[in-house]
């Protein structure tokens, strides 16, 4: 995963995990870490879920619970709140904004960059 993109990874990431969370009754971290992969975000480690999953907890975002492990220890489970839900749907607003401005600046809507490129390699 390139620098940029796992900046813009750390940045969506809460967004992200609130959208996973949102059509779930529950969840814990290894698992939310497959359904990243599975999305496409292979790159995310443990290391920085697990702060970002905190953080929504002190925002009232997410709740915990403890539950039996499979085979082991209890496991931590992550549920969104009705805060949660109200922050997924303010980010899923103002994410929408900020690709539509993004995709404006690379090229009116190409999210490709070509068209960016071709030009500054034109203009010299």
């Amino acid at each position: 995963m390139t620098d940029a993109h796992t900046a813009w990874t750390r940045a969506a990431l809460p967004v992200c995990l609130l959208g996973i969370l949102d059509g779930e009754e529950k969840s814990y971290g290894y698992a939310l870490l497959g359904r990243l992969a599975d999305a496409g975000l292979e790159g995310v480690k443990a290391a920085t879920l697990y702060p970002a999953l905190t953080r929504l907890e002190e925002e009232s975002a997410v709740e915990i619970e403890w539950g039996a492990g499979e085979g082991g220890p209890g496991r931590k489970y992550y549920r969104i709140t009705e805060e949660g839900r109200a922050r997924l749907r303010r980010d899923q607003a103002a994410w929408g904004d900020f690709t539509r401005t993004v995709a404006s600046l690379l090229g009116k809507g190409d999210d490709s960059g070509q068209h960016t490129r071709d030009t500054h390699d034109a203009g010299g």
